[in-house]
Order: C-alpha cells, then structure tokens, then sequence
C-alpha cells in the first residue's frame, strides 16, 4: 500500500511575523481617560491615504472629532483622537466599537461600504445595486428639478440622489434603476438617458461653459463595474473640483442676499472667520497649512480629502475644535516628495480648501421630507420648491422600504428671506408628507468668545517645540 505524504506546515507559521513584530495595525477604544469624550488611537504600518480611511470611517459612524494629533512619518503610522457620538456622548455601544476595530485594522475582508447615508453596521445583505450616474457644469435657478423632472420622464426611478451646489456650479450623483422592475439600467438605455441629461444641463450655457457640463456613468460607484469602490461625498468633492469651483463664477445665477439683512450679516460673520493660511518649513522641508473656521461636522473629512485630491501627502497634523471654532494644522509634501515652492501654488490651494469648506456650510433652510416613495416623488417636489421662487443649495435622497427621506437646505433665488408658506403649498401639492423645517442660520449657535490660537490652541508646531524643550532640560552635563 503506497503511502502518501504532504508536507506540515505549523498552524502558527502565518502569524509569526506578527508575534515577532507586533500587530501590523493596533486600535484602541478609551473609555477610561477622558471624562467627557472617547480616545480612539490607532498605530499601523504606513501606507498612503491611510489617514483618509480613518478620517472616512470616524465621520461614517457620525461622529463628533474634538480633537485629533497625526504622525506619519518614518513608516509608521500614529493617530490619536478625541470623539463622541452623534447625540454628543461617549462611544460605549460595543457593536460600534468592533465595528470601529474591524474596518480600521487589518481585518477588513466582509466589511462593505455602502453609498453615505445608507450604511448599515448590522446589515450584512443588500439587494442589487442601482446605476449611477454623475452630472457636472455651471448651475442655474432650478436646474436640479430640470434634472428631476427628466429621469421622470425617462421612466427612472430615483433610489438615491446627492447634490452639491457651489460658486455657480453643480456636481450630482443619482442612483437610478428601471421605472417597472426596479433592476439596474442596460448599457444602450444608460446611453440615451446620458444624452437626454447633457441636453438638459447645456440647455442654456455658451459653448465655453458648455465644455464643463458632463454627464456619465459612474462605474467607480458600482460593485459590479471596473475600478474601486468610491465614497460619494469624496467623489463630489471630486467632481466640484473638477469643474473649479474654487473660482469666482463670471455671472451667479442666484442672486445675493441683500445688504443689512440677517442672513447676509450671517455670511459676512462666516467669511470673516475662515481663514486659511500657507508657510513653509524649510528646516523640515514641509508645507504648513492652517485653517481656522467655524465648526461644523464632517470638517476633517472635507479638508483631508482635498488635499489628498490635489496629491498632497499628510506628514503631520492637528485639529482641535472649541466654541464652535474649528482649527487645523497640516504638514504636507506634494506626491513628488518637495513642499510648495511658489505662490501660485499656495493660493490655488488656499482657493481649493476654502471651497471645500464652503460646499458644505449650512445656510438658508433645512427642509426634511418623509413620504410613500413612487416614480416622479423627486421631481413633483422640487417642482414645488422651484415654482415657490426656492433654489437647492444641497440635496440628499434616499428610499428604503417604501418610504422616501429627502433632505434639501433650500433658498430663496432673489436673495430675499424664504416665505414659509410653501409648507402649505407643499402638503397640498404633495398629500401625505411630513416636513420638518430648520432654520440653519438661526439655530446654529456661535462662540460667544473669540477664540484665539494663543489661548486655546496649541499647534502641531508649538507642541514639537515644547517637546524638545522638556527634553533638553533632562540633559545633565558630564
């Protein structure tokens, strides 16, 4: 009887590397040392973007980032942050917790991200996912309720929408799938609903402008397409840039608010506060970037992003947030290893993070929406708001179940205070629909104090000072 042998491998092989080593990625959840907020520190091996994950993973889970202190360099790759949860407490849900752990450590493998504002940390299975599709160019009164109104036509059904306006220009994302059997779009179809689209947003640009109005399908955002797996806020960040706006547009469609009235004080209070400034370090070879603004969440997020899409790689940073102030210090190199040597270079990216900051700044009216979902519900609604004189500064869209959640932060296009009786008009319109309305300019609470840098913020660079300080005192002469 022949025997046959195979070779033994020791079960504990795999993991030597790690127990000689330590673990490639360590994260810790500290409950314990700090009163009013959790410590969330992460020690890994290095490797580009890894800060961006992090930064994504922390605003997935809606929270709050207090304060943050990042290294990355020699390899190696240290976080420490401050955060609290959504409803401004202590992360104490253990499924939080090991969801944290997983999706920032190394294991990863079975962790799915689905589109923003749809995750679900408990939800393992998800149906098929829709089509997506991406539109940019120049903005004009009413245009995203153009863009509505003709996926309705086309017999699309709207599964789930974001869109950004900003400077006079647009960048959307729109999920959609078949009117009738809610399955993904063929390819010939998705064809003719891109053209019908491109006729819409060129419908009133000059052919300059009209180079910048694109409609396409974005394969990044599907599983079943070719490329990564694409985060959609990052994506309009993206497309934002793409058609610059960070640059003043030649002619705003929607008008200012008028001079002495409380919303146009607001923005002045606002613009005064954001300031973003750029020095080099020619002793360490880095760019240092610091911004001050106004607090507001997902703010990491938005300056990290951009700096990363202008191939900007993050040495160093600090952040810290207090009063409603918000304050952050970055030391950065471009990809090609040399920090920023000119001033067109600095101001572009001056430009490019202010813009970033303000896409997102809430103003105007937030408007909540909660109905039956059903083919053309997007378009009937943003009629309403259009013939109601409103302008959608910001959209989001989402169905589940049957039900539709649509949340708009609207203004009035003339400029002039918003008249609230378009609720009215609205629920007659539309039937049976909730709304809820909040004034962001009104609710939003500003620091009573002002807060400087000298009395309630320590940069990245006074901090490294201190250290060597503290360490040359330790020197005892021989």
């Amino acid at each position: 009887m022949n025997r046959v042998c195979s070779p033994y491998f020791d079960p504990d092989f795999d993991s030597l590397a790690e127990r000689i080593n330590g673990p490639k990625c360590r994260i810790t959840i500290d409950n314990e040392s700090l009163e009013n907020c959790t410590v969330v520190k992460i020690d890994s091996v290095n490797k580009q973007g890894l800060l961006l994950e992090v930064v994504q993973v922390l605003t997935d889970m809606n929270f709050i980032i207090l304060k943050g202190y990042i290294s990355s360099d020699a390899g190696w790759f240290m976080d420490v942050f401050h955060v609290k949860d959504a409803l401004g407490n202590k992360v104490t849900d253990q499924r939080v917790i090991n969801y944290i752990q997983q999706a920032i450590g190394a294991n990863r493998e079975g962790i799915q991200k689905s589109k923003s504002g749809s995750r679900n940390i408990l939800k393992c299975e998800s149906p098929p996912e829709p089509r997506a599709i991406e539109m940019t160019g120049r903005d004009r009164p009413g245009l995203f309720s153009e863009i509505s109104a003709a996926l309705a036509d086309l017999h699309c059904n709207v599964v789930e929408a974001h869109a950004w306006s900003h400077n006079a220009r647009l960048a959307c994302v729109v999920y959609i799938s078949e009117e009738y059997t809610d399955t993904p779009i063929d390819h010939d179809r998705l064809l003719a609903i891109e053209d019908h689209l491109t006729t819409v947003l060129r419908a009133t640009t000059n052919e300059e402008s009209g180079n910048q109005q694109q409609v396409k399908t974005a394969y990044g955002l599907n599983p079943e397409g070719e490329g990564t797996v694409t985060d959609v806020e990052r994506r309009l960040h993206q497309l934002m840039l793409s058609v610059r706006d960070f640059e003043s547009p030649i002619s705003k469609p929607i008008r200012s608010p008028r001079m002495g009235s409380p919303r146009s004080d607001i923005n002045d209070k606002e613009e005064k506060i954001l300031s973003v400034c750029i020095e080099n370090c020619d002793e360490k070879g880095y760019s240092i970037v610091s911004i001050q603004c106004k607090d507001r969440r997902r703010l990491m997020f938005d300056t990290v992003c951009t700096l990363m899409d202008m191939q900007y790689v993050i040495f160093h940073a600090s952040v810290d947030s207090r009063g409603g102030c918000a304050f952050q210090e970055y030391f950065i190199r471009h990809v090609d290893g040399y920090a920023m040597s000119t001033e067109s270079e600095k101001e572009r990216v001056v430009k490019c993070l202010k813009a970033a900051i303000e896409r997102r700044a809430c103003e105007g009216i937030r408007l909540e929406l909660c109905a039956n979902n059903r083919v053309g519900l997007l378009s009937d609604i943003t009629r309403v708001l259009r013939e109601s004189g409103l302008a959608v500064v910001r959209a989001d869209v989402a169905t589940e179940g049957g039900k539709a959640r649509h949340t708009f932060y609207i203004r009035d296009i003339s400029g002039n205070d918003i008249d609230m009786k378009f609720v009215k008009s609205m629920k007659t319109e539309m039937g049976e629909i909730d709304v809820a309305v909040n004034n962001e300019t009104t609710t939003t609470t500003t620091a009573t104090g002002s807060m400087t840098r000298g009395s309630s913020f320590r940069s990245l660079g006074d901090l490294m000072k201190s250290q060597f300080e503290k360490l040359s005192h330790n020197f005892v002469a021989i």
